[in-house]
């Protein structure tokens, strides 16, 4: 079984963080996004049970090499770093349809042919915590023509590829079954990702890290169809008004929701 992760290399959530001309701004803080790592433990945890390889896959500058590294120590076999000075400050289409292109070459699809060739699974966290709109799993998929199975709280695939996931929908438990190859994105209850240990580590090092360009997925950079307008920072929390309940509270409320137009 091919497996291809998806991940992101992602500003700390803990550190600071600002917009220049409508993009974040990216340093020494950047990690692996945190949801993204369930998504690793996952195809490594199936590539285990079931045999196969894990192939992390990201798109971003030079410094997204780190991420995919974390990856590697987490069990990855293998990774690909697509990086292009033209695809700086892409949206999720133009995101997904080079993620896409990046999928057909690992799976070995040549030019003009349909499919994602000998990769059986495409799996991606819930969400990147840098933006948080949830929107490349599915985004992916179309561009893949795949099967999306998302938000998945339970993965397994069969020995003849039948993939079953679970997820949970407000009180409701889901099963969802489809064919592979298919897209699945996980949530950060799938899973406990686990730490790599020294020995890991050392590993990762020698393990094969490709980069490819737009030119080598016979691609061309498109204008992003989403640009930021204008930004600027949030204005500082102001104290509140502490009101002492003496038998007006609730007409006191009551007005300042309508003096507002909260209601």
């Amino acid at each position: 079984m091919k497996i291809v992760v998806c991940i992101k290399h992602v500003p700390d959530v803990q550190s600071e963080r600002w917009l220049e001309g409508g993009r974040l701004v990216r340093g020494e803080d950047d990690v692996l996004n945190e949801l993204d790592e369930n998504a690793v433990e996952a195809a490594v945890s199936l590539a285990e049970d079931l045999g196969g390889e894990v192939v992390a896959l990201t798109m971003g500058p030079e410094d997204a090499e780190d991420g995919l590294r974390r990856a590697l120590q987490m069990g990855a076999d293998s990774a690909v770093l697509v990086s292009d000075d033209e695809l700086a400050g892409s949206d999720v289409v133009t995101t997904a349809r080079t993620l896409a292109a990046a999928i057909r070459r690992i799976g070995s699809v040549e030019p003009g042919e349909e499919g994602i060739g000998d990769v059986d699974l495409v799996i991606t966290g819930m969400a990147s915590l840098d933006a948080m709109t949830s929107m490349l799993p599915g985004a992916l998929a179309a561009a893949l023509r795949v099967p999306a199975l998302t938000l998945a709280t339970g993965v397994e695939v069969d020995e003849a590829g039948g993939l079953t996931v679970t997820r949970a929908v407000g009180t409701t438990r889901e099963v969802l079954t489809a064919p592979t190859p298919a897209l699945v994105s996980v949530t950060d209850q799938a899973n406990e990702p686990r730490y790599p240990n020294f020995a890991a580590m050392r590993a990762a090092k020698k393990k094969p890290l490709d980069e490819l360009s737009l030119a080598d997925l016979d691609l061309a950079g498109g204008v992003p169809a989403i640009a930021v307008v204008s930004s600027e920072e949030r204005p500082a929390r102001e104290a509140g008004t502490i009101r002492t309940d003496a038998g007006e509270a609730g007409r006191e409320l009551a007005a300042w929701l309508v003096e507002n137009k909260l209601v």
